[in-house]
């Protein structure tokens, strides 16, 4: 009982401060190189750090799990097409969110970034997820916090919100692919492969785009182990071994809470501040995010079915 609470409550609170925290190393390493460098690099330490923990994990593994070339002829296809289709949304998703951060605040980057949780049953529509009503009654106060934080007096939109906004969508089709794929293989190796085709699409971008120096880098170190260490490494694993046996509404409301992490380190850490209109889109937001993960008793008595 004890191991399933740990499981369930814990590691997805931890992965969430690693996350939410996580917005402040993008902030500072947005200082000194651009986004496709950052991600590249980022990326390319996390793919190492999944090896090894797969390494680990294989070892420990008694038997194989379902998701194994044993257990699925196709695994190596699966793993090729699943890992590519979700780099190919996680570097559109990343390379957004650190445009975006570079120009505005990391709480406030945190919470639109969060509204990929109200995006992802939207879009499960598409692909005949049931959604339900407090769904609907989440993106309507989804759209009103995202109104009181990017639009300004003058009805303008900072290039940076757009950014963001965009990220939000690229992970909400990440985490669906994520959500088909993770069936067919193992979550370690998927998430490996993905980071691999994250590091070598903004490497190429990189070197196209951009002209990173050894002394930004050496600059800019720490948060960059942060992130491939810490945001892309343990926090993914984190999640994959909270979710394993657990309420997965549980799970990702707890997940979730990378936004109020990312407020609060802005705030303690960069010295942040938001305007009063700017604290109310976040609370809005915040409730959203909340209800989407409510889950709604059918009538029968039974369990309504995910939306994710």
């Amino acid at each position: 009982m004890k191991v399933n609470y740990v499981r369930q409550t814990v590691l997805p609170l931890l992965a969430a401060l690693i996350w939410g925290t996580a917005f402040v190393a993008q902030s500072i390493g947005a200082e000194y190189v651009g986004p496709f460098t950052l991600n590249a690099v980022r990326s390319a330490i996390a793919v190492v750090v999944l090896l090894f923990a797969g390494a680990v994990f294989k070892r420990l593994q008694k038997e194989p799990p379902a998701q194994s070339p044993e257990n699925n002829p196709h695994y190596y296809r699966d793993l090729a097409i699943g890992g590519t289709a979700c780099g190919a949304a996680l570097t559109l998703a990343t390379n957004f969110q650190q445009a975006g951060i570079a120009t505005t605040s990391s709480g406030k980057a945190g919470f639109i970034t969060a509204l990929y949780i109200v995006i992802v049953p939207v879009l499960g529509i598409f692909v005949k997820k049931r959604v339900s009503w407090p769904i609907w009654i989440s993106v309507a106060l989804a759209v009103a916090g995202l109104y009181f934080l990017c639009v300004r007096e003058q009805f303008t939109v900072a290039p940076g919100d757009v950014y963001l906004v965009l990220c939000a969508l690229c992970f909400s089709v990440q985490i669906l692919l994520v959500d088909h794929y993770v069936e067919k293989v193992d979550g370690l190796a998927l998430s490996c492969v993905q980071f691999l085709v994250v590091a070598a699409v903004s490497g190429i971008l990189m070197l196209r785009y951009e002209t990173p120096t050894a002394q930004a880098l050496y600059r800019c170190m720490w948060p960059l182990l942060y992130l491939g260490v810490f945001s892309n490494g343990v926090a993914y694993t984190l999640q994959i071994l909270a979710q394993k046996g657990s309420n997965p509404t549980v799970v990702s409301l707890l997940l979730s809470l990378e936004a109020v992490f990312a407020t609060l380190a802005g705030a303690l850490i960069l010295h942040d501040r938001m305007i009063g209109r700017e604290y109310a889109g976040c609370a809005l937001m915040l409730c959203a995010v909340v209800l989407a993960q409510i889950p709604l008793p059918s009538r029968s008595g039974r369990k309504a079915p995910e939306s994710k």
